[in-house]
């Protein structure tokens, strides 16, 4: 797939005043500084579209950004920043799930891991819950190009075997680094295969 076009259409905390058209949208979560902006700026070749903050946990929206006049990407809040007041964590936390559980256009959820890390409890969790209410996702390894190739190889294939222990099967896996370009035409290529189906069949 070709990124034409990529722009910022709107922010809010309620799914329910995200945009009432009818398109896919491919929403992007993961811990704070994950890397999500990053990845997203890498997708779709626009370096600031979405804000990159030296600081975790600065996302607190449903961002939502137009693709080629077509699709969605939906930069979601991150999850698991520890300094956040606990009511704000769980505000947060309402905004998240109820944007999975609620959002009918949402064709896939792209969980972001640091590449870097054994598996952590907040993501296996997550993963899990995900898995409980039949939310279609993908993982996403990030920060590849932050150890060797060697080293990352081995800790990815660690984590998703762990994963097997208590998974069936996987879903899709990705490995990315938003500096070198690593795993762009995996993603995108993706995308534009589940564009294809009607919102109701890429769901199942």
């Amino acid at each position: 797939m070709i990124v034409n076009t990529a722009r910022f259409i709107i922010s809010n905390t309620d799914y329910r005043k995200c945009p009432a058209d009818i398109r896919h949208e491919y929403a992007f979560i993961g811990r704070s500084n994950v890397g999500k902006s990053s990845l997203i700026n890498m997708l779709t070749g626009k370096k600031g579209l979405a804000m990159t903050s030296s600081t975790p946990g600065k996302t607190m929206l449903i961002n939502h950004f137009l693709v080629n006049d077509s699709w969605y990407i939906v930069d979601l809040p991150g999850y698991g920043y520890a300094r956040r007041s606990k009511a704000d964590r769980e505000r947060l936390e309402c905004i998240i799930k109820s944007y999975i559980l609620g959002r009918e256009q949402m064709t896939n959820l792209f969980v972001l891991i640091d590449s870097r890390h054994k598996p952590q409890k907040i993501d296996l969790d997550f993963m899990e819950w995900l898995g409980e209410n039949g939310v279609p996702f993908s993982i996403v390894f990030t920060k590849m190009d932050k150890q060797s190739a060697t080293a990352a190889g081995l800790q990815t294939e660690a984590y998703l075997k762990q994963l097997l222990e208590t998974w069936e099967e996987l879903p899709p896996v990705f490995r990315t680094s938003s500096e070198k370009g690593l795993g762009r035409d995996a993603i995108l290529n993706y995308i534009e295969e589940m564009n294809r189906l009607p919102l109701l069949d890429a769901e199942q």
